[in-house]
């Protein structure tokens, strides 16, 4: 399994990014896949969820109706759109794949991509 996310970057605050990741080695649709993310001195945060065949999302409660979670099967690519950026956004972010198709809970982690909210 490799995961390989992309797409981060200095922004200032109300400012957009998005977020990829490529996915390779597993069943793209067979299994959710998530972003998590760690802010400097903090633990891991979960995100936001979507489903192996992308029928429903979750969105932790600090980014709800900023950030879409969504894949693209045919290309096993994750994206991640975040609108409205604050500094606490701010967190290095990495894709996850779940251990299911619907859950949270992961066994692969690939490396992050750090996101900056600054003016």
């Amino acid at each position: 399994v490799q995961l390989q996310a992309s797409g981060g970057g200095l922004v200032q605050p109300g400012g957009s990014l998005r977020l990829s990741c490529a996915a390779s080695g597993f069943t793209f649709s067979n299994y959710a896949m998530s972003w998590v993310r760690r802010a400097p001195g903090k633990d891991i945060e979960w995100v936001s969820t979507i489903t192996g065949n992308g029928d429903s999302t979750n969105y932790a409660a600090s980014v709800k109706a900023r950030f879409t979670i969504s894949k693209d099967s045919a290309k096993n690519t994750l994206y991640l759109q975040m609108n409205s950026l604050k500094p606490e956004d701010t967190a290095v972010y990495y894709c996850t794949k779940s251990k299911t198709p619907r859950g949270y809970a992961y066994d692969y982690r690939g490396q992050g991509t750090q996101v900056t909210v600054s003016s």
